[in-house]
């Protein structure tokens, strides 16, 4: 028995991600949520206290003070891969600005769209098994390049410290405060405004069950990036793979928690060629296995994953389709022809040499990304996200007159006569 169980044939039942059973914290959440929106500081200042031994009494947010002491204790080394983590994510970020389009539709009537940034944002940062530092280039960086008025992080103190490496990392992107409260108490303040905490307009980042919980029952209050699963990645290969490259890239996202998952896609010519590359996959895992740590969040999400062999690309193209993984990895010989075939993903890497921690960190994407299929109808975080888009239209005298007709008779249709006389006194 492997790691990952074996299917020759594909089965859709065993894509089933990890339940994400929400029922059991649902309560506890709504009593985070109504003692912060009561409460404001005070409920904020008490529940870091009891989550996170953290004494926020004097000041909720980091001070000048914590980010110069923060900037002294970040090595050079990770402070110049953070920088230039942050040149490529600004530069494909940047390239993504819209222009607006403006359309004269008939004569005298132009319909443009205008292009604004959200006013403010809240960003969430994790503070979890590892301080996700990435994650605040990756959020701060679009909310920055689009315009954001201010930009509000919150990320958890434990015992009273955030990360290092979180402060640095806010302080390159501009961050205009880091609020020293994590979990759904975190998510409660930026959707509701305590004294101290402005509303924000939209909240982005990932986070454990309690926050996904927490982002999913403001969302009358303010809007929401998305409501993220555990991590997952699926991984295709075929002959040409080298399978110590595949082992770990199905690696490097089982160690995000215990109930990430995992799937191997293995394209071969025949079932018994599929088995060689499959062992082959196998003996690299077992291998890593015992060179690297984590085990305690990897063995047990490889326990609910999969590999499937196929033999032809459209059946694994279907299977691709229907998961739609956070990450998709296509390393094979024909990836192009694969890609082609792609309709529901959230970051596609490419060929042997694009491993998901390329993206993750500092290729220049977005790692943000829609999980649990929701990838059939969304996607990731982009600059996109952090903009609004108006439509204006400006109608001349001339496209007024050639409009009204139009206008006046399709109001009257729906029994709109107040609409249809707007259009009309102004032909008269």
């Amino acid at each position: 028995m492997g790691y990952l169980r074996y299917e020759r044939e594909f089965d859709s039942e065993l894509l089933k991600r990890p339940d994400f059973d929400i029922s059991s914290i649902e309560d506890k959440v709504d009593q985070i949520l109504s003692y912060v929106r009561k409460d404001g500081d005070k409920a904020l200042i008490e529940l870091a206290a009891k989550f996170d031994e953290s004494d926020v009494s004097e000041s909720l947010y980091a001070s000048e003070s914590d980010f110069d002491e923060a900037e002294k204790l970040v090595p050079q080394d990770l402070k110049d891969a953070i920088l230039r983590a942050h040149k490529n994510i600004s530069a494909f970020h940047i390239a993504q600005m819209p222009k607006g389009e403006c359309v004269e539709t008939e004569a005298g009537v132009l319909c443009s769209r205008r292009i604004v940034a959200i006013d403010k944002v809240g960003l969430y940062v994790p503070g979890g098994t590892a301080p996700l530092f990435s994650t605040v280039l990756m959020l701060a960086i679009p909310a920055k390049v689009a315009g954001c008025k201010e930009i509000i992080l919150a990320t958890p103190a434990k015992f009273g410290k955030i990360s290092p490496a979180v402060l640095y990392t806010a302080r390159v992107c501009g961050v205009d405060k880091v609020l020293k409260v994590g979990g759904a108490q975190a998510i409660a303040a930026l959707a509701y405004g305590t004294e101290s905490v402005p509303k924000v307009d939209k909240i982005f980042g990932p986070g454990n069950r309690f926050v996904s919980t927490a982002k999913m029952k403001v969302q009358s209050f303010c809007a929401i990036d998305m409501l993220a699963g555990p991590s997952e990645v699926m991984v295709v290969v075929d002959k040409s793979a080298n399978p110590l490259y595949a082992a770990a890239d199905l690696l490097s996202q089982a160690e995000h928690g215990k109930d990430s998952q995992v799937v191997l896609a293995v394209l071969a010519s025949s079932i018994e060629e599929a088995d060689s590359i499959y062992n082959g996959v196998e003996e690299a895992l077992s291998s890593e296995l015992e060179k690297l740590g984590r085990k305690e969040f990897m063995l047990p999400s490889l326990s609910h994953s999969v590999a499937f062999a196929f033999t032809d690309k459209d059946a694994l193209l279907d299977a691709v389709n229907l998961y739609g993984p956070e990450h998709l990895i296509i390393n094979t010989l024909n990836d192009e022809e694969i890609l082609d075939g792609v309709r529901n993903a959230g970051s596609v890497f490419m060929g042997p040499y694009s491993p998901e921690s390329a993206g993750d960190y500092a290729s220049g994407t977005n790692h943000t990304l829609p999980t649990s299929g929701w990838a059939s109808s969304s996607s990731g975080v982009s600059l996109d996200s952090f903009i609004k888009k108006i439509t204006v239209q400006r109608l001349t005298k001339k496209g007024i007159e050639n409009l009204a007709p139009t206008v006046i008779k399709m109001a009257e249709a729906e029994g709109l006569t107040a609409h249809a006389e707007a259009a009309r006194v102004r032909v008269l």
